[in-house]
């Protein structure tokens, strides 16, 4: 009976214990259970509530894609409104070499769709090698409707192959105008790298061209343009659904030159098939009237990327199309340099203009014999007769009394030497020879040592004188407009394309070299006599206008002592220069130039006939015939 009693009071006990247990058990995993909930309201809050606009923003980005719309470039235009560079809309066939399996494969199958040359295949490569494979590269430009048509049907077929519309440059004058304007090309990573460093490379965005040379490079801020943004929601294959907002480009402003095209294209052609440059300013405002460089070359070969071919055709040419030969091409002035070599002397007093020397037809100086290239000595020679029928006896002399230091700080004041701020690049500074640069020039101490002998050349504009057309003319400019000097510049304004406000380029002086008119009038009355008795009398026989000129032939080669120049036996790339400068009307000038035609011979034979087309054009609106040579 006892053991009765006490059994179920254990039992009794056990099930209390037990019960304590798991009802603490269920606290705690409550608690754990509302802790976790806790936790997982709090990141929900902090994923609603706090981060609300991250994700919203994310989300947003998810659904709607953001694209930039590239700007209209700008437009090129003449003084008289002829288009130099403008743009057209075409389709252009593109290849994501990434999303591209085997890429020449690809290309293959394009083939037996749309025409694919082998130049469109040697384009294609270089533009590989040169991009990134993540970017979009043009495989064929300018398709038909009827190729954009046959394309769409296979589309399919073609993963990572796009037709695009796409704003194309051209370049309607081609070559005349190819070192002016120059040409535009696909942006390279270094010049990504200069328009992140000056903050304009999201200007750029949906943009794949950019200014290579000439104007289009120099203007390029103004002729670009901003960029555009259009805001578009796409589905969740990236498919376009609506647009939602879009901004808008703003073209780019277009330039008006003081170049005439008709100018340049009578200039270009009168060259014929010889090499050399032209260089035509208004000595009145320093605005470029024409700017050649022959040969030239297509520019429209670059818009899209030029072929290997056709790139090792022009870099490869011995006549160097490429070369700037007006702005970066440097030669000896040759007898062009003696009209200023004769304002020298007056301006230091070292000899009167009336004062006769003897020209025996040589200089001796330090037993070297200095030769004048004429078969007959000119004898009794002044200033005005030395520049009229181009004495070099006459130089010889006065460069030995004046010294090099003396003419190379008097030559320095008409720009000689050094470039002339000319609104595109690529401009060479030529050399203007001084014992101070040749101390620089030379490394070993027996080449710094400037040697007496060696200012004799330069009197007659050889030796170590080398400068640029575009020098020569700009100071020819000075000349005219009586010792004031103005920047040459080749944009006339700026024209704003929303509003078509222009903004003029101001015509910039550089100084007043502050000659004494009657020096001034001594040298222009020479050189009107050049063109009237003197070296190019007969280009200028008929001409019903007074124009002011002086002839040059400059040394390629150098001759050794005693022997003479024939230019049958020598070759065609080491025969002598033609240069012809001049200026019109005398009087009251309104356009100065400087002419060289290459390895051609006498500046009266060669380059003057091609000024004289030039200044008929400019002054009386005719398209002459070429001159009859002289001798």
């Amino acid at each position: 009976m006892s053991e009765l009693s006490i059994n179920p009071g254990i039992e009794i006990r056990d099930s209390e214990r037990e019960l304590q247990r798991f009802r603490r058990r269920l606290v705690l995993l409550g608690i754990f259970v509302l802790a976790l909930f806790g936790l997982l309201f709090l990141r929900f809050f902090y994923l609603q509530v706090v981060q609300h606009g991250h994700y919203s923003t994310l989300a947003e980005a998810n659904r709607i894609s953001v694209l930039p719309i590239a700007p209209h470039r700008g437009v090129i235009v003449d003084r008289n409104g002829v288009l130099l560079a403008h743009n057209y809309s075409a389709y252009t066939l593109e290849i994501t070499p990434s999303k591209t399996g085997n890429l020449e494969a690809t290309i293959d199958e394009l083939a037996g769709i749309v025409e694919i040359t082998p130049r469109d295949r040697r384009r294609f490569r270089k533009l590989l090698e040169e991009s990134k494979r993540f970017e979009s590269l043009p495989i064929r430009t300018r398709l038909s409707d009827e190729e954009i048509a046959r394309f769409a049907a296979h589309r399919y077929r073609f993963p990572g192959v796009e037709a695009r519309a796409r704003l194309f440059r051209q370049y309607p004058q081609g070559e005349i105008f190819s070192h002016v304007v120059g040409h535009i090309g696909r942006i390279n990573q270094r010049e990504i790298e200069r328009l992140e460093k000056s903050g304009r490379l999201a200007n750029y965005r949906g943009s794949d061209y950019i200014g290579k040379t000439g104007l289009e490079q120099s203007y390029e801020e103004f002729l670009h343009g901003t960029t555009g943004v259009e805001e578009v929601e796409v589905d969740s294959g990236g498919r376009a659904v609506r647009t939602l907002s879009r901004t808008p480009p703003v073209s780019g402003n277009n330039l008006v030159l003081n170049i005439d095209a008709g100018l340049q294209e009578v200039a270009y052609n009168a060259f014929g098939d010889r090499r050399g440059a032209l260089v035509a300013i208004d000595p009145r405002t320093g605005g470029v009237l024409a700017l050649v460089s022959k040969p030239g070359f297509d520019p429209n070969l670059f818009v899209d990327g030029i072929d290997p071919q056709s790139w090792n055709e022009l870099n490869g040419s011995p006549d160097k199309p490429l070369l700037n030969r007006a702005a970066a091409g440097t030669y000896p002035p040759g007898s062009t340099f003696k009209p200023f070599m004769a304002l020298a002397a007056l301006f230091y007093g070292k000899r009167p203009a009336q004062q006769v020397i003897n020209d025996p037809g040589y200089f001796m100086f330090g037993g070297h014999r200095f030769r004048d290239g004429r078969p007959v000595p000119l004898g009794a020679v002044d200033m005005h007769r030395s520049i009229v029928v181009s004495s070099d006896v006459y130089y010889y002399t006065l460069a030995n009394e004046l010294g090099i230091d003396p003419i190379a700080r008097f030559m320095e004041k008409f720009g000689f030497g050094s470039r002339t701020g000319i609104d595109i690049s690529g401009e060479a500074a030529g050399v203007l020879p001084s014992t101070e640069w040749k101390m620089r020039r030379f490394s070993r101490p027996e080449q710094k040592k400037w040697y007496a002998g060696e200012t004799i050349s330069v009197g007659i504009g050889q030796g170590y004188n080398s400068y640029t057309p575009l020098q020569l003319a700009s100071a020819t400019a000075t000349l005219a407009n009586d010792g004031v000097m103005y920047r040459p510049h080749i944009v006339n304004h700026v024209e704003d394309i929303r509003t078509r406000e222009k903004t003029l380029i101001e015509p910039e002086p550089l100084r007043d070299l502050a000659l004494k008119p009657e020096h001034l009038k001594i040298v222009k009355d020479a050189m009107v006599g050049v063109n009237k008795e003197g070296t190019s009398a007969r280009v200028f026989a008929d001409a019903p206008y007074v124009a002011a000129g002086k002839t040059g032939t400059a040394q390629v080669i150098a001759i050794k002592q005693g022997e003479k120049y024939v230019e049958s036996r020598v070759a065609e790339r080491h025969r002598d220069h033609a240069w012809f400068i001049a200026y019109a009307p005398a009087d009251n000038p309104t356009i100065a130039l400087a002419v060289i035609a290459e390895n051609s011979g006498f500046g009266a034979r060669a380059a003057a006939p091609v000024a004289r087309q030039v200044l008929d054009y400019h002054l009386l609106g005719i398209r002459p015939k070429q001159p009859a040579e002289t001798d």
